[in-house]
């Protein structure tokens, strides 16, 4: 297995989207269904705001993190 070198820049990009990807794809409340009702309440999609804005705010202190160290 070849092993490629990415720039710290691009490594912490990837690395938040992963995050933010993991964040929405667990977002689930405990009880949820299976089921698509249509419609999200209010609270679910404040959660969802509040943890995408949680990640972007990751990947904006990561690529700050990343050009100090270059």
């Amino acid at each position: 297995m070849t092993r490629v070198a990415l720039p710290r820049r691009a490594a912490a990009t990837v690395a938040a989207l992963a995050a933010a990807t993991a964040l929405l794809l667990t977002g689930c409340t405990p009880g949820a269904s299976a089921k698509p009702t249509g419609t999200a309440d209010d609270a679910t999609v404040k959660d969802m705001q509040q943890k995408l804005d949680d990640a972007e705010s990751a990947a904006a202190q990561a690529d700050t993190d990343a050009a100090q160290n270059n």
